[in-house]
């Protein structure tokens, strides 16, 4: 280990080491109030901390990006002192942090330092915590997608986070869960990270209540796209998207929009860029919801309704805005449209800010609980007798595992298949278990058409598809 890398790191472990806050510039010793005793005091932020372990806990969840600043000073000094053969000029100009990042530093180099906090704060549904779920995005230029992902796979070990990270060379696509303070640690480290500080900031993470338990598991995974669009990002880039329009400003477009006395003759279309078991249980009034199953479908879907965005106004939406970062950029480059804007957060944030506006229903997450709630509208029916019902179950048929709505009381009658298909299916194994458990596409899903042609501009959606009849698909 070279000498400035040793000292990068026992630097680093100086600043994130229980007992010192020399990495963070608000912080400092303050004498105890006028008492008998002598203790030491800190204070930080308009707080008083009276012990090393929780100004050591603040600094670290709060400041983290200011430490690696104050690292960043420190090792500059190093590099005078110690005589490098490179200027300071040079250094800052080539920024060594950010190519040195992935070519030559350990992983374990950006690993944060836990040892001054009880193991159970780490873990979600131990201790005082219940946990949360972070959601976040970043369409950044990365050289070594590899080195990303052994690096997050050893950040989230480490926090004990589960979930799901995607990683390519146009960026990096997250959904971890974990306590409220191992997502915070990780997002503190996200920010101070060379490869995205400058494209990252703290209002990009989206957060929700959950945990570690929202996941089966942690997978990371080096892909071509960090959302499956089906199209190489050399020939759609998320550097020419559509314009961003903050959750204020997208509520009044659909304001707007939703006062027009005609909305299929307007100038504007409301475009939901989801699947269609996702804006099933929620989605904007007025909207148009392709029936699509997969995102990777979307391209095809606006090749054969293209004569539906002429001369449009687009508003677009999905649940966190990436999806629409290349979906719009795609949308651009046919040259129809007036204009395409996307929402700034996509729906999550809208939510946060417009809890009963113009969203309508649950906003479907892509983990063991399905749906979020910030609202009390239903805009869905159980698939079997019509009630409204909004809570999603998988399939009971191993082989299928599709998404269903089926209500509490079907649910107690032994409906609990996507369609009387696989309800039989679901029979037959019962009777006899010795069957394949390899998955199978669905009967249903297969009869439903890969891409739909819309004949006209669709008005509001309805509540959700008519009841179950003998036959009829009852999924997703």
């Amino acid at each position: 280990m070279s000498v400035q890398r040793r000292n990068t790191h026992l630097q680093r472990k100086r600043e994130w080491s229980a007992g010192e806050t020399p990495g963070c510039c608000h912080a400092h010793e303050v004498p105890a109030p006028p008492c008998e005793c002598k203790e030491k005091w800190w204070k930080c932020c308009q707080q008083l901390f009276t012990d090393p372990t929780s100004i050591h806990r603040h600094v670290a969840t709060q400041h983290a990006n200011e430490i690696c600043h104050e690292t960043a000073s420190v090792l500059k000094q190093l590099a005078v002192t110690s005589s490098t053969s490179k200027s300071l000029e040079s250094t800052d100009k080539r920024n060594p942090f950010k190519e040195d990042l992935t070519r030559n530093q350990e992983v374990s180099t950006w690993l944060p330092d836990i040892s001054c906090f009880n193991p159970d704060e780490l873990i979600s549904g131990q201790g005082n915590d219940e946990g949360e779920v972070l959601l976040y995005y970043c369409y950044c230029d990365l050289k070594d997608p590899d080195w990303v992902c052994a690096w997050q796979t050893a950040l989230c070990q480490h926090l004990h986070l589960t979930g799901k990270v995607r990683i390519a060379t146009e960026g990096i696509n997250g959904t971890v869960g974990g306590s409220r303070l191992a997502t915070r640690l990780y997002v503190s480290v996200m920010l101070s990270c060379p490869l995205f500080k400058d494209y990252l900031c703290k209002d990009d993470f989206k957060t929700s209540k959950g945990g570690a338990c929202c996941f089966p598991e942690l997978r990371v995974g080096v892909f071509e796209e960090i959302v499956p669009m089906g199209i190489s990002p050399n020939k759609i880039s998320y550097k020419k998207p559509g314009i961003h329009l903050s959750p204020g400003e997208f509520h009044k477009e659909v304001e707007k929009f939703l006062s027009q006395a005609n909305q299929e003759e307007s100038d504007t279309i409301l475009l939901d860029c989801r699947n269609f078991y996702e804006s099933k249980i929620g989605r904007f009034q007025g909207c148009l919801a392709p029936d699509i199953r997969k995102f990777s479908y979307f391209p095809s879907y606006v090749d054969e309704n293209l004569e539906l965005f002429k001369e449009k106004r687009v508003l677009m939406y999905c649940t966190g805005g990436i999806r629409c970062e290349r979906g719009s950029a795609y949308l651009k480059t046919k040259g129809v449209c007036k204009e395409v804007f996307q929402l700034k957060g996509g729906i999550h944030k809208y939510l946060e800010e417009f809890p009963d506006g113009f969203y309508k229903g649950k906003l479907f997450v892509f983990d063991e609980r399905y749906a979020l709630s910030f609202n009390n509208d239903i805009v869905s029916e159980c698939s079997y007798c019509g009630v409204p019902w909004d809570h999603y179950n998988l399939c009971s048929t191993p082989q299928c595992r599709q998404l269903v709505l089926t209500c509490p009381a079907c649910q107690e009658r032994g409906f609990t298949a996507c369609c009387v298909t696989c309800q039989d299916k679901g029979n037959r194994q019962a009777a006899s278990p010795a069957q394949s458990s390899f998955k199978e596409e669905c009967e249903c899903t297969a009869r439903r058409p890969r891409v739909p042609r819309e004949l006209s501009r669709r008005g509001p959606l309805t509540a959700g598809a008519s009841p179950l009849k003998p036959g009829a698909q009852a999924g997703c």
